[in-house]
């Protein structure tokens, strides 16, 4: 096996799942750097793996990242892997990833499962053009902020969320995308595994009720439709109330609907500022 790092993706929820080219990777590696040791230990006990473990994790990664290059240098095998699926997706390994180019140590991936590319796959939205978003902001008004910057972009749109925030944040996504279709995927490669596929507005009065699920959630959203004509003024004005009242400045709101929806901007600045007079906000 050659020397360097070599980023290691695992099993989402399946041992299954797992690759020969990453059980090959672990097995005679120096050592397997890990988001939570106990985690990877489950999975190294399954497949009769002993490679020593290190721990590698945001909170410890200024201090580990400098022993890990050391390691490297003087030769040895590293194994990069996360708690689930590929890494360097929403956690700190691209920072070592970086670093190890930066010092002209070699790095490789043996791929594999991915919750954003499984999710994308289930959605039955296009997948010929996608961003991954990673988690929205927590809080409403960032979040609003956060989705109005990508409302235009005409891509389909994945995102991670947390099931706590999950009805919330289909909420604001209907609030500012509007009815598009999209899909909630969670427990993906597990035995309760489920994906639901509606209308944003449908999804997000569907977990009101029903309350969090279980589970890591990943949710997808269709790219806006092609040539869509401008809304009427009651339409305009309903998308501005909501965005208004989540928070959002008149400012803030003219940019994003403007863009999303095509109407000029001087127009839906004078519609906000009539709703503000009116005490809409």
């Amino acid at each position: 096996m050659p020397r360097g790092l070599h980023v290691v993706a695992t099993p989402i929820g399946n041992a299954r799942d797992i690759t020969l080219r990453a059980l090959d990777t672990l097995r005679f590696a120096d050592v397997i750097t890990c988001e939570d040791t106990r985690v990877t230990a489950k999975l190294l006990s399954i497949h009769g793996i002993r490679t020593p473990m290190l721990a590698y994790h945001e909170h410890n990664a200024e201090r580990m990242r400098p022993r890990i290059i050391e390691r490297l240098k003087n030769g040895e095998t590293v194994a990069l892997v996360s708690d689930a699926g590929t890494p360097l997706v929403s956690d700190p390994g691209y920072k070592l990833v970086r670093e190890c180019i930066e010092t002209g140590l070699p790095v490789t991936g043996a791929p594999g499962p991915s919750s954003l590319m499984a999710a994308l796959v289930l959605s039955g939205l296009p997948s010929d053009r996608f961003l991954f978003a990673g988690f929205p902001p927590p809080r409403t008004t960032a979040r609003r902020k956060a989705l109005g910057a990508l409302a235009s972009i005409p891509a389909t749109l994945v995102f991670l969320e947390s099931a706590k925030r999950l009805a919330s944040s289909l909420a604001d996504m209907a609030g500012v995308f509007g009815p598009r279709p999209a899909a909630v995927a969670r427990e993906l490669t597990k035995k309760f595994e489920e994906v639901r596929r509606e209308n944003l507005d449908v999804l997000a009065a569907h977990y009101a009720e029903a309350g969090p699920p279980k589970g890591e959630v990943v949710v997808v959203v269709g790219p806006p439709e092609e040539g869509a004509d401008e809304p009427s003024e009651d339409e305009l004005e309903a998308v501005l109330r909501a965005a208004l009242d989540g928070g959002e400045s008149v400012r803030d709101a003219t940019a994003r609907i403007a863009a999303q929806t095509g109407v000029a901007k001087r127009q839906v600045y004078a519609l906000a500022v009539s709703i503000g007079q009116k005490g809409g906000n």
